[in-house]
């Protein structure tokens, strides 16, 4: 289990805006899902498209950061781990939900409309400590205050490196990168 990786990367827009929550310990809690497209030809050569929604949740600084930010509609880039939860509902049925905890975000509209001008392509990530899942408890949440301040972005802003910020000339060292042998 050591070496298992859980990480799941999309690019998608906003189906609505963010409901943004506070933990009784003060802690932010944002829900939110994107929706993410597919298309292809099918063999009569006709274009078929699908769509599927992806349920995530952000913690902390990213949570103030995605409710002040995002809005239905917004395109954004979503990187975190898969979380399965199983409840039951009030028929006394188990199901399960599946959701993305986020831990980085980028935005990828060139404006955002509704809220205060943001950066366009911000990239945000958790904070270290702020990294781990924090389980969901619905009575220990409240609805977010109608008069909240609102987050200076400067001060919030947690930046994750590109892998070609990591590496020199964007590779990692030690292997061998060629194009050789790929089809594309």
């Amino acid at each position: 289990m050591a070496n298992d990786l859980n990480k799941c990367m999309f690019i998608g827009r906003l189906g609505k805006d963010p409901e943004v929550r506070y933990a009784s310990s003060g802690d932010a809690v944002a829900g939110f899902s994107i929706a993410t497209g597919e298309s292809w030809k099918d063999k009569q050569g006709q274009k078929q498209e699908r769509t599927e929604w992806v349920n995530c949740t952000a913690f902390g600084k990213l949570a103030e950061i995605v409710g002040e930010y995002l809005r239905k509609g917004s395109k954004v880039y979503i990187e975190g781990k898969m979380k399965t939860e199983k409840y039951t509902d009030n028929n006394g049925v188990e199901k399960y939900s599946t959701k993305i905890i986020v831990q980085n975000m980028q935005m990828l509209d060139s404006k955002q409309e509704g809220s205060q001008q943001a950066p366009a392509q911000q990239g945000y990530a958790q904070q270290p400590a702020q990294n781990a899942y924090v389980p969901q408890q619905q009575q220990g949440y409240s609805p977010a205050p109608q008069q909240s301040p609102a987050p200076q972005p400067q001060q919030q802003q947690q930046y994750q490196q590109t892998p070609q910020q990591q590496y020199q000339n964007g590779l990692p060292p030690g292997d061998d990168w060629s194009d050789d042998g790929i089809p594309f």
